[in-house]
């Protein structure tokens, strides 16, 4: 293939919204495959670590330090409380807040009774307000996060016993 047609090609890939071309013509083929500007640079200049696998997770508790008495201290790591009654985990990613309106009054408060279907919170997500139901009739004991938090999903949002 001439090299003036194979720069011509190459510049084409380069310029459009194409990631591969393929060609082939009698006296050979051609493949041109646009690199990910992320990994544009070759993984042999990475260290050796990088290339690994991750480490396996660590344990929770640390092992017996000598001197004090065998036993075990806790991790660092921030452990989820338990709740008793029924928890109301958020639906999905976003921004919580307890009132429908700035300046509102919440839709819930602690020791408030609900029924399964009353509304209970908002969650913002991709600047639509969802409207999030109880799913349960019970009393609100704990109201687990802070007006204007992020959430995740999954999230326990409040407590209803």
């Amino acid at each position: 293939m001439d090299l003036r047609k194979l720069k011509t090609l190459v510049d084409l890939v380069s310029e459009s919204n194409i990631s591969e071309l393929e060609i082939t013509e009698a006296d050979g083929k051609v493949r041109i495959v646009k690199a990910d500007p992320a990994l544009a640079r070759p993984a042999a200049w990475m260290p050796a670590q990088a290339l690994t696998a991750p480490p396996m997770a660590q344990p929770l508790t640390a092992p017996p330090q000598p001197g004090t008495g065998g036993a075990a201290t806790a991790s660092a790591a921030p452990v989820e409380p338990v709740e008793t009654g029924h928890v109301v985990r958020s639906p999905m990613v976003g921004t919580f807040y307890r009132a429908s309106a700035p300046g509102a009054k919440p839709l819930v408060e602690v020791g408030q009774a609900v029924k399964e279907g009353d509304p209970i919170c908002i969650i913002e997500a991709m600047k639509i307000m969802n409207e999030i139901d109880a799913d349960k009739s019970g009393t609100v004991t704990k109201v687990l996060v802070e007006n204007g938090q992020a959430v995740e999903f999954d999230q326990p949002l409040l407590v209803i016993e």
